[in-house]
C-alpha cells in the first residue's frame, strides 16, 4: 500500500484477533487510498461480525468509509444483547460446534447444524438463504461476504460458548420444546404413540413422552434428564439476573 496513513485502535476485546504490537494504543496503517474502513479492519484481523461502532474522530462512520490521511480510528466491539434486524433470530452452526448446537436447541432455540464439513462457501450460502445467524471459530468463514450475519465463538468449552452466545444475543428460550437432533418441534405424545421408538423397559419405567415432529424421535425424562435440568435452569437464571 502507498496510500493515506491513518492511526487505528482497537477495542480490547477484539486484541486476539491482532497482532500483539496493535493490541495496545493507536498504531498507524498505510492504506491504498481506494479500500474501505472495513477491508482495512478486516486486513488487519477483525472480522466485522465482531465490530460494533467505527469511531472516526468522534464520529460514527460506516465500513463503506474511505479513510482519509490521519484520521484517528476507534474499532469497537459490538454491544451486548447484540440485536440482528431483518428476520427471526436463529442460528447456524458450523461441524465443529454439535455440543452448543444441541445445548441451543434443548433451550428452545431454532438451531440449524451441519453435522458434516460442506465447505465454507456452502455455509455462507445457506446462512443467507435462511437468513440464519453464522456461529464459528473459523475467522476465514465470517469474513465471507455472502454471510447473513455472523459471530465468532470465543471458547472451546461447550458451557462457556453458550454463555456467552446467550450473553450476546439473548434469544428468547423455550426448553424442552426442541429436538435435540434435528431441530424440529417437539409435541406431547402417547406411550402407545412411540411404541416402536422405545425398548420395553423405558415403557414399563415411563409414562410422560414427546415426539419430534420432524424426525420421530421420542423424549422423555431419562437417566441424562437430571443433568440437561442443570443446563437448563443455569441458562434461565443467567436471563434472569441480566435482565
Amino acid at each position: 500500500m502507498n496510500g493515506p496513513e491513518i492511526h487505528v485502535e482497537f477495542a480490547p476485546e477484539l486484541g486476539m484477533f491482532v497482532p500483539p504490537a496493535r493490541r495496545t494504543g493507536a498504531t498507524a496503517v498505510v492504506t491504498d487510498g481506494v479500500s474501505t474502513l472495513g477491508h482495512v479492519v478486516e486486513s488487519l484481523g477483525v472480522p466485522l461480525t465482531e465490530v460494533g461502532v467505527l469511531d472516526v474522530d468522534g464520529r460514527e462512520v460506516a465500513p463503506s468509509h474511505i479513510p482519509a490521511a490521519d484520521e484517528h480510528v476507534t474499532v469497537r466491539a459490538v454491544t451486548r444483547p447484540q440485536h440482528v434486524p431483518g428476520a427471526p433470530l436463529r442460528f447456524l452452526l458450523d461441524v465443529h460446534l454439535g455440543t452448543l448446537a444441541r445445548r441451543l436447541r434443548l433451550l428452545g432455540v431454532d438451531t440449524a447444524y451441519e453435522s458434516t464439513d460442506i465447505g465454507d462457501p456452502a455455509l455462507a450460502a445457506r446462512s443467507a438463504a435462511e437468513k440464519r445467524v453464522m456461529l464459528s471459530r473459523d475467522r476465514g468463514l465470517l469474513h465471507r461476504r455472502e454471510l447473513w450475519a455472523g459471530a465468532f465463538v470465543y471458547s472451546t468449552r461447550p458451557e462457556d460458548q453458550l454463555r456467552d452466545v446467550l450473553g450476546r444475543f439473548a434469544p428468547e428460550l423455550k426448553p424442552w420444546t426442541r429436538c435435540t437432533a434435528c431441530n424440529g418441534l417437539l409435541k406431547e405424545a402417547t406411550k402407545e404413540q412411540v411404541a416402536d421408538r422405545i425398548e420395553h423397559g423405558t415403557q414399563q419405567s415411563y409414562d410422560a413422552f414427546a415426539q419430534c415432529e420432524q424426525c420421530g424421535r421420542a423424549y422423555w425424562k431419562g437417566a441424562h434428564h437430571e443433568k440437561l435440568e442443570a443446563i437448563v435452569e443455569q441458562a434461565m437464571n443467567m436471563g434472569t439476573q441480566e435482565s
